[in-house]
């Protein structure tokens, strides 16, 4: 068993600067836990306490049942991959992987082994007596990968191991890693601020903002169901449109969404959940995601600023009153003239919007059901 456990987990440097807030994230044996979030969310500094390079303020922090607080990095049984690849540069690839078993006076047969078979896996045998210098920066990546897999350790740390790489190779090395994560089984901590890798990598994904934890789910839940605003609007590509100066209404014990003077009956659940919260007529902010958005119908219009065509769909940025709305229509279902300039009908379905509140910005329908496995104070002023 490889599971980790952080038990409001906090960090203070000098001058009672905060960066991380009362952390706590259960994670199983064998999971891939994704901490994504905007530069200086704390996600980076919640890694390197789990690997002992930063002191723990506050809370506590188990591996394996065992508190480890006060163990020091090279007692901890993890292995972490960085940013920057950290690679000998005056030692070959071979030599590099092999250090760190040989500073443990393993067996020199053992060692060859082990760094032969992680090479094969990685597809780096050719470049065993290549110094790093030599390599692009993909095969120094699988180096500093296989660096760390010849330990075998208990918990395996990533911290942005894929940004210094053009985006082909991101795509590419992205899928290595989930082959990678299936052929070793172990515990992985992956760090990164870009929302993709979170989506396609991670069994669960914690979503961080200025040093709290917002929410944590799987992919499908924090698309589907974010907490609030900030989740919406990070999660998602294209981002959520948002449309503000929107009403919840409640007429006849019936819930409506109005956006800019049209009407949505909201479905089933939704008038469900709203009633079992007791939720009354409010102003919100309602939020769409563009692949939600169907047009050539409706009574909501808009004007096309700019039309980009992808061949399997076709990406519209147009403008509604003053909200800047983009829709991601599949050119299979289009049936009307979307070029420039034009002005054209939309709709969605009413269960897709999301409704938040005005003043908190939190989700009416799912604060209450997600938020209790973040530990955020999500009650905050959000200005539009």
């Amino acid at each position: 068993m490889s599971n980790v456990v952080l038990k409001n987990l906090k960090k203070v440097y000098d001058g009672n600067v905060l960066a991380v807030y009362d952390v706590n994230l259960e994670i199983a044996d064998k999971e891939f836990i994704v901490l994504v979030g905007p530069s200086g969310c704390g996600k980076s500094t919640t890694l390197r306490m789990v690997a002992g390079l930063e002191d723990i303020s506050d809370g506590e922090l188990y591996i394996d049942g065992r508190l480890c607080n006060d163990v020091a990095p090279k007692d901890r049984d993890i292995a972490m991959v960085f940013q920057n690849y950290a690679l000998y540069p005056h030692l070959t690839v071979y030599d590099n992987m092999a250090f760190a078993l040989k500073l443990k006076k393993t067996p020199k047969a053992v060692i060859d082994k082990k760094v032969r078979e992680v090479a094969e896996i990685l597809s780096i045998t050719q470049y065993l007596d290549r110094k790093p210098k030599a390599l692009s920066g993909g095969q120094r990546q699988r180096v500093a990968i296989g660096r760390a897999m010849v330990r075998d350790p208990k918990v395996f740390l990533m911290d942005e191991p894929l940004s210094n790489l053009d985006a082909k190779l991101r795509n590419q090395m992205r899928a290595e890693i989930i082959k990678l994560r299936q052929r070793i089984n172990t515990t992985f901590m992956y760090v990164t601020h870009d929302q993709t890798e979170a989506m396609t990598l991670g069994d669960r994904i914690v979503i961080m903002k200025d040093g709290y934890v917002n929410q944590i789910g799987t992919p499908v839940e924090v698309f589907n169901k974010p907490v609030n605003l900030f989740v919406a609007g990070f999660i998602g590509m294209p981002v959520m449109n948002f449309f503000d100066n929107c009403k919840l209404l409640l007429e006849n014990g019936v819930y409506y969404a109005e956006i800019r003077g049209v009407r949505f009956q909201l479905d089933e659940f939704q008038q469900k959940a709203l009633s079992q919260n007791g939720q009354k007529a409010c102003d919100i902010v309602a939020g769409i995601r563009p692949q939600h958005i169907t047009v050539g119908e409706g009574e909501l219009s808009a004007l096309i600023e700019v039309s980009e065509m992808l061949g399997t769909e076709v990406n519209l940025h147009t403008r509604s009153n003053n909200d800047e709305v983009v829709m991601v229509i599949p050119t299979v279902d289009l049936t009307v003239d979307v070029s420039m300039g034009k002005t054209i009908k939309f709709t969605t379905q009413p269960r897709l919007i999301q409704l938040f509140d005005k003043q908190t910005g939190n989700n009416l329908i799912w604060f209450d059901e997600v938020s209790s496995k973040a530990n955020a104070p999500m009650c905050k002023e959000y200005n539009f």
